[in-house]
């Protein structure tokens, strides 16, 4: 499957990016004007006041409603105001959003957004060695990706491939959102307006809305809360109308003002838990319409909107609620105006049983409807990778059969499009490719776009090749080792211990590993032995793989003479005014290397 036809996607950026530009400076001009309308409003309705404080007795009803009509436009143009700030912050995001992807094409990886994931966990398979995480990264290549949630999803697909069924059924959705450029970027659009989401703080609000109610359980504190209001209210009538000749609606106040200090804290507590911070709420509900309102034909798509309860749930205007609850609640960070509401009516209370009702009815679905926003944004991501590179192709990802990968114009992902591609092929089991050839020819490339692209297609976005046939094999690399000072292991040690995992995989499971110029921390006669015995026993066992070398002799002994599949990269050196210059072409070429470089390389540099 590739992906869908389109546009040249410099273009459609280009394109889409100045528009947004111009929407950007439309609302800004409004915005501005409002403002100067606001700012007269507001000194008429002033001065509407003035005159009537300072006017006769007859011009007061023409004073009070001038000043009438001046307050309500005032908030009139203030609601406008609030819509139109909206239109050009949506602007705004979908000028970032085709910078970026400007970006993205050029691999210019210093104009993008600085990723702050947390590295991969010490010792993790491959995540280092094929640059999953962090600058110029996989991760920064699907930074279309913007909520925290969705980039932890797709992190996990990167990190932790599953079961080969759900990278097929994310194939289809990725395919469908590469060709619907409108949808993808309302998608993205509304995660940049997400923006930042604490795991932590998700995590509070999550085990808020699937925990048991607290005010209900507690119904001498919920009957008080309800009581006490009518009660300081019928006490007040009956002073106002003087029936009552002392201010005895203070003693529910105090009793009401004794219970708010006995459980206030808790109750702000839950508050806290149940707002995931300014506005947040709103964003999720608006993209929660797009999860619910659109026409999918994927399945994968069509069951995560199916998975939210959509259509039969109103979905959004259940999280609207929520989000609406949350701002009443807000009400007690502005002292001014909480303490006397809250006295007279035990504000707190009210709230916070609305709030329980709400988790009441739609509690135990908050946790799916969170899922459906991180689906769909690393879908997104996916998508918008697919749509940017419309070269490449979905991987077909095999499960039965011959343990062979496969790939025509197979490439490094990360690189910009004068890469170079080759066809390969690895395996079957009982064999393994070989890959010599000189200094900075290409070996260690070659290896790291076979992992990089399977890091991709088992998370069910496009690879870098016009066809790849991928074994559904665990992945294992020794490509970057390093000795540690802090823990005391030298560089050969760290080499063994890295092998030792790759073996240890091999063994309980089908396995693609990758090596690059492995032991290199010991010495060649020594190196040779031991490197012999390692892929002998991975000879033995169900694993494919290949091997980056220098060392041409390495397969001159059986049982590796029968099993290598041996291909090289070579240099062209030509005399020059100021030297021996050399290129590479990084065409793979089949047979062993026939020519190194190091010394060459050596007398390039100035060394004699």
């Amino acid at each position: 499957m590739a992906p869908p036809a389109a546009r040249d996607p410099l273009a459609v950026y280009s394109e889409r990016g100045a528009r947004f530009a111009a929407e950007r400076e439309r609302h800004a001009a409004l915005s501005r004007r409002i403002s100067t309308f606001r700012l007269v409003t507001f000194l008429a309705a002033v001065t509407f006041l003035v005159w009537a404080e300072a006017g006769a007795p007859a011009a007061l009803p023409e004073a009070f409603y001038g000043a009438a009509v001046m307050a309500l436009a005032f908030l009139g143009l203030v609601a406008w105001q609030s819509r139109v700030d909206e239109r050009q912050e949506r602007a705004e995001l979908g000028v970032r959003a085709n910078d970026d992807g400007l970006a993205r094409l050029r691999r210019d990886w210093r104009a993008l957004p600085e990723p702050d994931d947390a590295p991969a966990e010490a010792g993790h398979p491959y995540a280092r060695d094929l640059d999953v995480v962090g600058h110029a990264s996989l991760l920064q290549l699907l930074g279309a990706a913007v909520t925290d949630i969705g980039r932890r999803r797709l992190r996990a697909w990167l990190l932790q491939p599953d079961d080969p069924t759900h990278a097929r059924a994310r194939q289809s959705a990725v395919h469908e959102l590469a060709g619907r450029t409108e949808l993808r970027q309302a998608i993205e659009i509304g995660a940049r307006r997400i923006g930042a989401l604490h795991e932590d703080e998700l995590d509070r609000f999550l085990d808020w809305a699937e925990s048991g109610p607290w005010l209900r359980d507690r119904p001498l504190v919920l009957w008080s809360a309800r009581l006490l209001p009518w009660l300081t209210a019928a006490l007040i009538a009956l002073q106002v109308a003087g029936t009552a000749t002392a201010s005895y609606w203070l003693l529910p106040v105090l009793a009401g003002g004794a219970l708010t200090l006995a459980v206030r804290r808790r109750v702000h507590g839950v508050f806290h838990r149940a707002s995931l911070g300014e506005g947040s709420l709103r964003r999720y509900a608006d993209l929660l319409r797009v999860v619910c309102f659109t026409g999918y034909d994927a399945d994968r798509l069509k069951d995560l909107q199916e998975g939210t309860g959509c259509p039969d749930i109103p979905v959004p205007r259940e999280v609207e609620k929520l989000a609406w609850l949350a701002e009443l609640a807000d009400l007690r960070h502005n002292g001014i105006f909480w303490l006397p509401i809250h006295a007279l009516t035990l504000w707190d209370f009210h709230v916070l049983a609305s709030l329980e009702r709400w988790k009441a009815s739609s509690g135990a679905r908050v946790r799916g409807w969170i899922d459906a926003v991180a689906e769909l944004d690393a879908l997104n991501a996916l998508g918008t990778l697919a749509f940017e590179e419309p070269g490449w192709c979905f991987p077909e990802i095999v499960e039965d059969g011959d343990m062979v990968l496969e790939a025509e114009a197979l490439a490094h992902p990360l690189l910009p499009a004068t890469r170079v591609p080759n066809d390969i092929a690895i395996g079957p089991p009982g064999t393994f490719l070989m890959v010599t050839g000189s200094n900075m020819s290409g070996k260690t490339t070659l290896l790291r776009a076979t992992g990089a692209n399977a890091v991709l297609g088992r998370a069910g976005g496009p690879v870098c090749a016009t066809r790849l046939r991928l074994p559904a094999v665990a992945l294992h690399t020794s490509m970057r080792v390093e000795d540690s000072l802090e823990e005391g292991i030298s560089l050969f040690i760290a080499e063994l211990q890295r092998i030792k995992s790759v073996v240890d995989a091999a063994e309980r499971q089908p396995l693609l590993y990758l090596f690059d110029e492995v032991l290199h921390g010991t010495n060649t006669a020594e190196r040779q032995i031991a490197v012999r015995r390692v892929i002998a026993h991975l000879l033995d066992t169900d694993a494919i793989g290949a091997i980056a070398t220098h060392d041409l002799e390495l397969a001159e002994a059986e049982p590796l003479r029968s099993s290598s599949r041996p291909v090289h990269f070579q240099e062209t050196v030509e005399p020059g005014a100021e030297g021996p210059a050399m290129s590479f072409d990084y065409r793979l070429r089949p047979g062993i290397a026939t020519s190194t470089n190091a010394l060459k390389l050596v007398e390039m540099v100035g060394l004699d």
